[in-house]
């Protein structure tokens, strides 16, 4: 008796533990809509999703490495800790989707909306990210390095402690963006809005941030060493306990006057 139900209990323990519904992944592959339904922890990688209608699903730690979901709709969706590197998902809508701890690295973003998404811990590293919209969205930890946000709207996006070195976000919406601490050594924010933005002990070191806007925005304690701050006005920015070591100064407007000790 003893050693029946021990075989019993092998057996269930060495089963797969599927978490998604073959159910409702059968139904998905033939009609490619799938609102609200499970499929966690499901195999689709390099899968054709584009246009799939997955509002609502659960797609948490799913494998989507290159998997085609341009303009799906994802809207709500759980992704926490899914696997999307290298995955298109240009113009897809993720609006209000949870992407906590997902792996979107290398990923083709152009034209998403992740508005009030949440990506906390999500990676970004060198994704494609032109123009799209993370308005509002919970960007906290997030690791954005040599990522292209070329003209994103990150307007009063959450980016506390978050990675973004050596990423692109020229001419990008960062009004009233927390980057509280964030890193953004050699990052490129030329011609960015960042007026009323938090910046403190951010690291802005040899960052670009010629011509930008920083109107109300709060600096305090950051890291501008050898940053470029060419024709900015900071005449209304909070500057207490700044680092401006080697910092190049071209018709840069200060509290104190105007600097231009750095034009050539």
């Amino acid at each position: 008796m003893h050693k029946a139900m021990s075989v019993a209990l092998a057996v269930l323990v060495a089963a797969p533990a599927w978490s998604f519904s073959d159910k409702d992944l059968v139904q998905f592959k033939a009609l490619n809509i799938c609102e609200k339904c499970d499929l966690s922890h499901s195999d689709l990688v390099q899968a054709n999703l584009s246009g799939a209608n997955l509002s609502g699903a659960n797609l948490s730690g799913a494998n989507l490495n290159s998997a085609k979901l341009g303009l799906a709709n994802l809207n709500g969706a759980n992704l926490n800790e899914a696997t999307l590197n290298y995955a298109r998902l240009s113009e897809a809508n993720l609006s209000e989707a949870n992407l906590s701890e997902a792996n979107l690295s290398e990923a083709n973003l152009k034209g998403a909306t992740f508005e009030g998404a949440n990506l906390k811990g999500a990676n970004l590293s060198g994704a494609y990210l032109n123009g799209v919209n993370l308005n509002k969205a919970d960007l906290r930890f997030a690791k954005l390095s040599a990522a292209n946000l070329r003209g994103a709207d990150l307007n009063k996006a959450d980016l506390k402690f978050a990675m973004l070195s050596a990423a692109d976000l020229s001419g990008a919406d960062l009004i009233g963006a927390n980057l509280y601490m964030a890193n953004l050594s050699g990052a490129n924010l030329s011609g960015a809005n960042l007026n009323g933005a938090l910046l403190r002990h951010a690291d802005l070191h040899k960052a670009n941030l010629s011509e930008a806007s920083l109107e109300g925005a709060n600096l305090n304690g950051a890291n501008l060493k050898k940053a470029n701050l060419s024709g900015v006005d900071l005449s209304n920015v909070m500057l207490k306990n700044t680092v401006r070591t080697g910092a190049i100064f071209c018709k840069t407007k200060m509290p104190w006057g105007e600097e231009n000790s750095g034009c050539k």
